[in-house]
């Protein structure tokens, strides 16, 4: 496997500000579309008459994405640059695909905010700044595209990037360490290659600044944590569970606890793109054969550990203290409430038990204390009760186990963070 660093890359940003544009372009420009597929795209693109959507819908697989414009699912791509391979997750804007969005960005290792020259911090521009604060992506680059509508006008980037600086300054970033790039998806221009239109941009272009990404860092050093997606029976091998290493390592002959069961077992080998490795990190997706566990012993939303170190569960009896964003809810929440929480690879509902305060989301200072309910746009502090045993792991102990989207009737109502918790005994 001696690939280059993987990372994953998000983009966020509101609708129709050209995010599925700007990737297509990157995939055209790096090589990475077969010249037929691009040929059948343009072809469909001016059928519907949207020309200008034709790099859009090499991510906007879905027929419905195409007719109405706008995306909808995440979508997964791969491309390489010279540094890096990087998985490009592709997050809708559209207010009701925010919980898409989440499943992105809690993946991400970077993320690109794409804004309109023209119309700069709009209302989901916040939200999206908001959400990837609070689920933790580090690294950030600021994409001011559409600059062809502004005939390459230098003030109209500089309008467009104060504000975004301000926005960004409000929620805790620190600006200074942020590339804000003038580009033109549509063009082309400051994508792949420098741009000819914006002679007064001495700044790289996108794909340079992809490059100058800090690389992420592994957090081996941290115990084995390994949620459970799924669970495979193979003739004459046995019992594979599939899953990718959040933290941690592990190696054959390592013994390993699933939580919340309490199963054991001892890795026979492991797999990763079906070649045998000695041993799985964090970041990789992997397979692995354990001795002494049957089919019906484990299941997806499961974490397994070494038996030196399981997995924290939380119970009936405990309870956890979770800070969280309220995305939307027809009405308001209450104490009492109890909705679908989904953590890494499991989804259990919890009962909200207590409201402790409402806090700013920009300072973390609080507003409010024992408010009696809260509402969409409020961040929170709350005290939560599993109905099931889940694994569930403090932000401040191993953060990638601690994250979570909140989900009823279909939609992602809130996204947060366990701070505290009382393990099971």
């Amino acid at each position: 496997m001696a690939e280059k660093p993987h990372m994953n890359l998000v983009t966020i940003g509101h609708v129709d500000q050209g995010k599925s544009t700007l990737i297509g372009r990157m995939l055209w420009d790096t090589g990475n579309v077969p010249e037929q597929q691009m040929k059948k795209i343009d072809e469909k693109a001016k059928e519907l008459k949207k020309e200008s959507f034709k790099f859009a819908f090499l991510m906007d697989t879905v027929k419905e994405e195409r007719e109405r414009g706008v995306t909808i699912d995440v979508m997964h791509q791969r491309f390489d640059t010279a540094k890096y391979y990087f998985t490009i997750i592709d997050a809708p804007g559209h207010r009701d695909f925010v919980k898409n969005m989440i499943t992105g960005a809690s993946q991400a290792d970077a993320a690109i905010l794409v804004l309109g020259a023209k119309d700069g911090v709009m209302p989901q521009t916040k939200e999206h700044v908001f959400l990837i604060r609070t689920l933790g992506v580090k690294s950030l680059i600021v994409a001011i595209n559409k600059m062809d509508e502004v005939n390459f006008d230098e003030s109209a980037y500089t309008k467009a990037k104060d504000d975004i600086i301000k926005l960004l300054k409000s929620v805790g970033f620190k600006t200074d360490d942020i590339p804000y790039i003038p580009v033109s998806a549509w063009t082309g221009e400051n994508v792949a290659k420098k741009a000819e239109q914006m002679t007064w941009y001495k700044g790289k272009t996108m794909l340079e600044t992809l490059d100058d990404l800090p690389m992420p860092e592994k957090p081996t050093g941290k115990p084995l944590r390994l949620p459970i997606q799924d669970v495979y029976t193979i003739t004459g091998v046995g019992t594979v569970p599939v899953g990718r290493v959040e933290t941690g390592e592990i190696k054959s002959g390592d013994k390993l606890v699933f939580m919340p069961s309490g199963k054991t077992g001892e890795v026979k080998k492991i797999e990763m793109h079906h070649e045998e490795i000695p041993k799985g990190e964090a970041g990789d997706n992997i397979g692995f054969n354990v001795r002494g566990l049957g089919k019906g012993d484990i299941a997806r939303g499961e974490v397994c550990g070494h038996t030196s170190n399981p997995p924290t569960v939380v119970d009936q009896s405990g309870e956890f203290t979770a800070q969280i964003i309220v995305l939307q809810h027809p009405s308001v929440i209450t104490k009492g409430y109890t909705p679908v929480f989904h953590i890494h690879t499991s989804h259990v509902a919890c009962q909200i038990t207590d409201i402790l305060k409402k806090i700013d989301p920009t300072t973390g200072e609080t507003k409010e204390e024992n408010p009696d309910f809260i509402k969409p746009g409020d961040a929170a502090i709350i005290k939560c009760k599993p109905t099931k045993p889940m694994v569930i792991e403090k932000q401040s102990d191993i953060p990638q186990l601690a994250k979570f989207a909140i989900r009823d009737m279909g939609q992602t109502i809130a996204a947060g963070m366990c701070i505290d918790l009382v393990a099971k005994k």
